[in-house]
């Protein structure tokens, strides 16, 4: 857990209900629920629901039990055994009609801020950590150089680039620099109302919790949520549940301490102006603004590294004013030839798919043919994944070559209209099997049908030959593109 010089908080276990910070009457409503839903129940048990000591809670089953809401009903290993009276289960009820949160008591808003400015992450890392960080990533140190500054500072990214260049895979490892945990409570109170933070979905806890803190906190890795398609407006504001009367926190409230990507930025429903009009203030100053069913509105930390990826026109997506409040903007480019063949050889290796040597290099012709017009690293694992269920299906051996991939390309790649009128015959099992190719479904291309230079009579192409002739050539076009 990190922690900044001079600036200590006790986040030690609370010995009476003023070290809680909250409401007194939020602390009887939450015994008196727990006592009608369970019907009888004990000190002991009263503590673990409520992440309060014995210690703690023993005066307030006194005050209850003055009020006449709660009995003794016998000692059960010096613990006392309770029930709730008449008048306690009508105070309850009555109380329900508010709210029904039954879970761990929660924090105070002030002690949330405090601990959350005291949790801000400064990570540091250089080059070779970095590396080390992404090494289950094919990524070149030219590119690390530019996002390990930006991951290691303050202030959100901007990742853009072609679909399929690897942002979300290098987004998704941004975690990796940080080695530190962060304390994330179940919930906090604002106007005697609770806010739930903790998720089990977004947060990891780790797993022996240290025994000498709240327990109303729990120890986490740094959150780490991304969001796509799926992201709007509600999800940024407090989310009222009428049913239980308890409001779920947002995702940028979830995500303090810890990073936030916005996926596929400019594809939400949400138009990127009105998530920039909703973020602008929290980029620049570090606080979000909320506001409670009934209108009050309060401060909260906007602690969360935000990162947006996008494979849109940045100039479509904000303005200079935006643009100026990210401090970090990385160009995610495509990939070399030696990148996209690492990055295939990593992919058959971990699905145990075995590679002819002439592989490699038809894939890349067929990306740049067929596909992207050049190499990005998401194919090879795509092409592996229909490699797999076509030789599932036909029970075939897991091997690419140069006719597999043929194969792969008529089921994976669209085809241009003017040429889905031409006789492309379709590649037989026997094809794959080692049986008589047809001709190329790439012969088409005028590039190939001037380099080729084979084929005639049905003899088997020199794939790695042809592949390698068309890539030359269109090396030279683009240098005498250049040159002229």
């Amino acid at each position: 857990m990190s922690e900044s010089e001079g600036d200590v908080i006790d986040i030690s276990i609370p010995r009476s209900v003023a070290d809680l910070g909250i409401p007194v009457s939020l602390v009887h409503d939450l015994v008196l629920r727990q006592a009608l839903v369970q019907g009888r129940t004990s000190t002991l048990r009263l503590s673990a629901k409520l992440a309060l000591s014995p210690a703690l809670l023993t005066p307030v089953i006194e005050d209850l039990r003055e009020l006449r809401y709660l009995e003794v009903q016998g000692v059960e290993n010096r613990d006392y055994l309770l029930a709730p009276t008449d008048a306690g289960r009508a105070q309850a009820t009555d109380r329900m009609t508010l709210s029904r949160y039954m879970g761990p008591t929660p924090v105070s808003l002030s002690a949330y801020t405090a601990i959350i400015a005291r949790q801000h992450a400064e990570p540091t890392a250089n080059l070779e950590q970095l590396k080390e960080a992404f090494s289950d990533l094919v990524i070149s140190d030219d590119l690390l150089r530019e996002v390990g500054p930006a991951a290691i500072a303050g202030g959100a990214m901007f990742l853009y680039g072609p679909p399929g260049t690897g942002k979300t895979s290098i987004a998704e490892r941004l975690l990796r620099v940080y080695d530190d945990y962060v304390l994330v409570p179940h919930a906090v109170e604002v106007d005697g109302q609770v806010i739930t933070v903790f998720d089990p979905v977004v947060h990891e806890p780790v797993p022996e919790q240290p025994p000498d803190i709240d327990p109303r906190w729990i120890l986490c890795k740094r959150p780490f949520i991304i969001v796509g398609g799926e992201l709007n407006g509600s999800m940024l504001d407090l989310a009222y549940q009428s049913g239980s009367g308890v409001y779920l926190a947002p995702i940028q409230m979830q995500a303090n301490n810890g990073i936030l990507v916005i996926d596929d930025f400019g594809r939400q429903t949400l138009s990127p102006q009105a998530l920039l009009n909703r973020w602008i203030v929290p980029l620049d100053r570090q606080v979000d603004y909320l506001s409670l069913d009934y209108g009050l509105k309060f401060q909260v930390p906007f602690d969360a590294k935000i990162v947006f990826s996008t494979n849109l026109q940045p100039t479509t997506l904000g303005d200079e004013a935006f643009f100026r409040r990210i401090q970090s903007k990385i160009l995610i480019p495509t990939i070399t030839d030696d990148q996209f063949e690492e990055v295939l050889r990593r992919v058959a290796e971990a699905h145990g798919i075995d590679m002819t040597p002439d592989a490699p290099t038809h894939l890349r012709w067929m990306s740049r043919e067929l596909g992207d017009g050049d190499l990005r690293p998401y194919l090879p694992g795509a092409v592996m994944k229909i490699l797999k269920s076509i030789c599932v299906f036909e029970d075939l051996p897991l091997r690419l070559d140069p006719g597999m991939i043929e194969r792969i390309a008529h089921i994976y790649f669209t085809h241009a209209p003017e040429r889905m009128d031409e006789d492309v015959p379709s590649v037989s099992a026997n094809t794959i099997s080692g049986g008589e190719p047809p001709t190329s479904m790439f012969s088409a291309s005028k590039t190939e049908s001037a380099m080729a230079g084979a084929g005639a009579g049905g003899s088997p192409r020199d794939w790695t030959s042809v592949a390698a002739k068309a890539v030359s050539a269109m090396r030279s076009e683009g240098e005498d593109r250049e040159g002229s």
